[in-house]
């Protein structure tokens, strides 16, 4: 996979097809390939017509590891993907991002909306602005000896994810104590492209799709039936709902 590097941060990305460009960036202790290749969404959005970008966000995949929680955060991710696409001179794209990379997705289409051509917040509703619960469970969940010391619920589940994506689980901890910065009901009223906030109606992370559609201007809500946080991005509701809001034929 190509990878660019500036100011000592080295982002590894994917960039197949052509037409139209989305960015694609990928949630916690996920990567570009687990989050939009496995599940299908590269080639389902290379079929449609369009040149399909996807990064690695800093701490996870192939791109660069750090271990100080002041070297995360949404609004510094934002600005590694603002960076590729000044890398890949590309002037507007169409950008989704799901439960974390949705959240990074705000601050890029709030930082530098006119690179933004619209915006799809995957897995995270109202929560974007409320937060989404405590860090700490999952931050030691990642950094126990063993799987099996864990008792948390929701740390237990992150810890076996990193350890079946082969995570460098350390990183992924200092990231999930980085300042997670949540973004007002005022700077989201101030999203002006056209958005799709995309939930499963079991997500118990998210918070309210509808909520945090109400606060933009040109937003629509996408319910993805029956699916929890875990599993709602490789839905097939979530695919269609996405092709028809990209084409413009979503109400």
């Amino acid at each position: 996979m190509p990878k660019f590097e500036k100011d000592g941060v080295a982002i590894s990305f994917l960039d197949e097809g052509e037409g139209d460009p989305i960015l694609l960036i990928h949630g916690f202790a996920s990567n570009k390939s687990i989050n939009w290749e496995y599940p299908g969404w590269v080639d389902l959005l290379v079929k449609d017509g369009r040149r399909v970008i996807a990064l690695d966000n800093r701490g996870h995949g192939e791109s660069s590891k750090f271990y100080d929680p002041e070297a995360y955060g949404a609004p510094v991710m934002a600005e590694d993907a603002f960076r590729l696409l000044n890398h890949l001179d590309l002037q507007t794209v169409d950008v989704m991002g799901y439960s974390m990379g949705a959240r990074i997705s705000a601050f890029l289409t709030l930082n530098h909306a006119d690179r933004v051509k619209s915006v799809i917040f995957g897995g995270l509703g109202y929560g974007m602005v409320s937060g989404v619960g405590d860090p700490e469970p999952i931050a030691s969940a990642l950094e126990a000896e063993r799987l099996q010391d864990v008792t948390d619920r929701t740390g237990r589940a992150f810890r076996a994810f990193a350890e079946q994506t082969k995570s460098d689980r350390l990183s992924l901890a200092a990231c999930m104590r980085s300042s997670r910065q949540k973004i007002s009901e005022e700077d989201i009223s101030r999203i002006t492209r056209p958005a799709l906030v995309a939930v499963g109606t079991n997500d118990d992370i998210a918070g309210s799709p509808h909520r945090l559609a109400d606060l933009m201007q040109d937003a629509r809500v996408l319910d993805i039936l029956g699916r929890d946080h875990m599993v709602a991005v490789g839905d097939k509701v979530y695919k269609k709902g996405v092709l028809e809001f990209l084409h413009g034929e979503m109400e």
